[in-house]
């Protein structure tokens, strides 16, 4: 192996305290020698998606953020609300690497051919601990980039381009035609946008501001409803009869904008039910919530029948589900539209240090919609 992959390597960590503190770190972790379908991969980028932040940030209260340590080893702590500590009983004591997927450039390798057909190349990577400086992953858990594609053009190539594919897959094999999808300015949402419009699929947009239907709008999208509008309910509906869109997934979760959702593609049904019913139309509405950007409780008014269902959707579940065939040819999808249907854009680069600015970590916690960031472990 090279020298470089006997060194060792930062890696953040969260770990939750008994007494309802969060604490952040960096440790310094020894980089092991690769097993014979392995590769130990220089990490040079990995980008904070909501996933990722729910488990770093574990609900913490951002206002009590406190940074000490040292600068080789620099430490947040934070408070963590009794609600929250409730749900983390399973975690406490535990010092948790974060970090769901990453790129970067293979420095040492295992002696089968496919761990040696990777070395030097730079590859994208799923498995977690991607927050880290050097990361020890499966020959299976990369994906080798095309010539030319950096790593941080390569570091998201898994989470939000499999969602979206998984967004549209899920909508084909449940026999709908077209669907909802709410934030839907995020990065997830262009991606889903120029997706659906290069496969013909309809896609209703939903959003919270004006400047997020804008930015769309300036993207080509066709149909954007704004909820934060007086006509939304209108649009809403206007737009699920252009388009027969009766699925939905939606990353917001609290307050009732899926029951809008579903109630307004009660009323397009209706309109074409030809009788009426009592118990509704018979076309079938489905709503999966698949993030948690409002953590009030989702209400339910129900107003859309009885031919409905509301669920949860992850993407760990859906490949599982898949099989390996779907799963190969949607990883290859993404690894030919990487930089196109596929690119990801980021509002700032943090090194691991900054990542456990209190100042910074504010910032990102918010989950504002287009501010993206991505942790760049090698930066100093």
């Amino acid at each position: 192996m090279p020298s470089e992959a006997s060194k060792s390597g930062l890696q953040l960590r969260s770990k939750v305290l008994a007494e309802g503190t969060l604490e952040l770190s960096l440790v310094s972790v020894p980089n092991p020698e690769p097993g014979t379908d392995e590769v130990l991969v220089r990490v040079e980028a990995s980008p904070l998606n909501p996933s990722d932040q729910g488990l770093l940030l574990a609900g913490a209260d951002p206002a009590t953020l406190k940074q000490s340590g040292t600068r080789e080893h620099p430490l947040a702590t934070a408070s963590l609300p009794p609600e929250a500590m409730r749900a983390l009983q399973a975690r406490v004591g535990e010092s948790m690497p974060v970090g769901n997927e990453g790129a970067g450039v293979v420095v040492a390798a295992g002696s089968s051919a496919a761990a040696q057909a990777l070395l030097g190349k730079t590859v994208s990577m799923i498995g977690g601990a991607m927050y880290s400086q050097y990361r020890c992953v499966n020959t299976a858990q990369c994906q080798p980039l095309p010539d030319g594609t950096s790593a941080v053009d390569g570091a998201s190539w898994f989470v939000n381009p499999m969602t979206a594919l998984g967004m549209v897959e899920t909508m084909r094999r449940e026999g709908h035609t077209a669907l909802v999808h709410t934030a839907a300015a995020s990065n997830l949402g262009q991606m889903l946008h120029k997706l659906c419009a290069k496969d013909g699929v309809g896609l209703v947009n939903v959003v919270r501001k004006p400047e997020q239907a804008s930015l769309l709008r300036s993207l080509g999208a066709r149909y954007v409803c704004d909820s934060s509008a007086p006509t939304f309910m209108n649009d809403l509906v206007e737009a699920l009869g252009a388009t027969s869109a009766t699925i939905a997934f939606d990353a917001i979760g609290g307050g009732d904008l899926v029951s809008k959702i579903l109630t307004a593609m009660e009323i397009v049904a209706s309109k074409s039910a030809g009788a009426y019913s009592r118990y509704g139309s018979s076309t079938h509405k489905q709503a999966y919530i698949y993030g948690t950007l409002d953590r009030s409780p989702t209400v339910l008014n129900r107003s859309y029948g009885f031919s409905w269902g509301v669920g949860g959707w992850l993407l760990t579940p859906f490949i599982q589900k898949a099989g390996f065939e779907t799963v190969v040819r949607l990883r290859t999808r993404v690894a030919s539209e990487l930089t196109t249907t596929f690119a990801s854009k980021y509002s700032r680069h943090v090194s691991l240090r900054e990542a456990l600015n209190p100042e910074v970590i504010a910032a990102y916690g918010k989950q504002s919609t287009g501010e993206k960031y991505l942790i760049v472990p090698q930066a100093d």
